[in-house]
C-alpha cells in the first residue's frame, strides 16, 4: 500500500515541496511556525534557522549562524555561484575559482574599493558572507522571472541567473543658495536577477528584519526608499513628496518637502528591511523624476 504525499506550499517563496523538515528546502523559511501577517498585509519573513539546508540543482546550501549569517555550499561538479570577491569566508581546494567578466563593465565602488566579481565551480565546499549582522534571505527564481535588488543587498547566485545592471530611475535635485546636488535614493543602479534555462537561486543580506507584501494590480502603498529590499520586476516605482499645507505656490517655502517616500505599485512582490537611512531633504526640490505630490 502506497503512502500519500503531502503537499504544502510554502507562504515566503510560493514553491510547492512535499512538506517534509522544518524547513522550506527552496527558500529555507520555517514550516512549523504560524505566518504572521500584520493588518496592513506585510508578512514577517522568518530568519532563516541556524543550520537549515536549502537544495539547488545538485547541490546543497547551508546557512549557519544567527548574528552574522554564512552560506556555506555542498556544489556539485556541474554547478556553479558567482558573488562578489569581498564575501569570500573560505573554500576547498577543488573548488575552481575564476573572475567574472562583467557585460558593459562592473564599475560600482564599495568603501573605495572597486568590486570584483568571482565565479566558483564545484566540486567541493564554498562559503560566504557579508561580514555585517542581519538576515541572509533567499529568493528562489522561476524560470524566466526576474527581481530588482537595491545595491549592495547581492550576496551570490546560482550561475544559470543572468545579472545586469538598470538605471534606477529614482532621482532628486536640492537647491541650497546656488548650489544644486543630485539625490538618489535607491542608487543609480540597480541589481536585476533574471532565472535562465532553469529555476535559479538568489541570495541576498540586509541588516534588521525582513517584511515581505504582495500588490495587486494598481495598488499603491509609500516605503521609505532606504528600506527597499527588492521587488518583482512588474512592480513599478516613482517618488511622492509631503509638503506642509497652505504654503503658496510662488513661494520659495513651496519647494521644502518634508517628506521623502517611494511609491510602489503592483502587480508583484516587494521586500522592505527594518534598517533604513531616511534620504536627504537639506535644500529646495527643485526637479525630479516622475513623482506625486501631497500637502498637509
Amino acid at each position: 500500500m502506497s503512502t500519500p504525499t503531502t503537499s504544502y506550499t510554502c507562504p515566503y517563496c510560493r514553491i510547492p515541496s512535499e512538506g517534509g523538515g522544518s524547513t522550506c528546502q527552496h527558500c529555507g523559511a520555517p514550516v512549523d511556525i504560524r505566518e504572521r501577517v500584520s493588518k496592513s498585509g506585510w508578512a514577517e519573513q522568518p530568519p532563516i534557522r541556524d543550520m537549515a539546508r536549502i537544495r539547488f540543482n545538485r547541490s546543497t546550501c547551508q546557512i549557519s549562524g544567527k548574528y552574522v549569517p554564512v552560506a556555506e555550499m555542498k556544489l556539485d561538479q556541474q554547478d556553479s555561484v558567482y558573488f562578489s570577491h569581498h564575501v569570500l569566508l573560505h573554500c576547498d581546494t577543488t573548488i575552481q575559482l575564476d573572475t567574472m567578466r562583467m557585460a558593459g563593465g562592473w564599475n560600482r565602488m564599495l568603501a573605495g574599493m572597486p568590486l570584483l566579481m568571482m565565479t566558483a565551480k564545484g566540486p567541493g565546499f564554498i562559503a560566504l558572507s557579508a561580514d555585517a549582522p542581519g538576515e541572509t534571505i533567499v529568493v528562489p527564481l522561476p524560470p524566466n522571472h526576474a527581481v530588482d535588488v537595491v545595491e549592495h543587498r547581492f550576496l551570490a547566485a546560482t550561475g544559470n541567473v543572468a545579472y545586469r545592471w538598470e538605471n534606477s530611475g529614482i532621482w532628486y535635485t536640492t537647491q541650497n543658495g546656488d548650489e544644486q546636488e543630485w539625490h538618489y535614493p535607491l542608487g543609480q543602479t540597480m541589481d536585476r536577477f533574471t532565472a535562465q534555462s532553469g529555476p535559479g537561486l538568489l541570495l541576498l543580506h540586509a541588516p534588521g528584519n525582513c517584511f515581505i507584501r504582495d500588490l495587486r494590480p494598481n495598488e499603491r502603498i509609500l516605503v521609505q526608499p532606504g528600506g527597499l529590499i527588492w521587488k518583482d520586476r512588474s512592480v513599478r516605482m516613482f517618488l511622492h513628496f509631503e509638503y506642509p499645507h497652505g504654503q503658496y505656490w510662488f513661494s520659495s517655502a513651496r519647494w521644502q518637502a518634508k517628506s521623502i517616500w517611494l511609491t510602489l505599485q503592483g502587480p508583484g512582490r516587494v521586500a522592505v528591511q527594518s534598517v533604513f537611512e531616511p534620504p536627504e531633504m537639506a535644500g529646495a526640490v527643485r526637479s525630479s523624476s516622475g513623482a506625486t505630490t501631497q500637502y498637509w
